[in-house]
């Protein structure tokens, strides 16, 4: 049974960084498909950044050049680095799994940015 733990959110004044965990138990995390996804309050969740098994990565175009998004296969662990933190990037933060074609979520991680 897969089973993802996001942490790492918290309050945070703007132009601060914070950096986001995910981590992966009960599968074989190395060849899996992981993204971030954000769902700020009123809004529908969206695609922040994915990362390929290989590590080949995509940013969504609002984060990009300030979120990164990068991968641990020893710890299965995923992360997302978020610099130059604006308030419109406060949201929970889920992390996703791709596995045989099925997804899989966290529960997520709340991040405000405010001052």
């Amino acid at each position: 049974q897969v089973q993802l733990v996001e942490s790492g959110g918290g309050l945070v004044q703007p132009g601060g960084s914070l950096r986001l965990s995910c981590s992966a138990s009960g599968s074989i995390f190395s060849i899996n498909d992981m993204s971030w996804y954000r769902q700020a309050p009123g809004k529908q969740r969206e695609l922040v950044a994915a990362i390929t098994g290989g590590g080949r990565t995509n940013h969504a175009t609002s984060v990009k050049g300030r979120f990164t998004i990068s991968r641990d296969n020893a710890k299965n662990t995923i992360y997302l680095q978020m610099n130059s933190l604006k308030p419109e990037d406060t949201a929970v933060y889920y992390c996703r799994m791709t596995l045989y074609g099925h997804y899989h979520w966290g529960k997520g991680t709340l991040v405000t940015v405010s001052s």
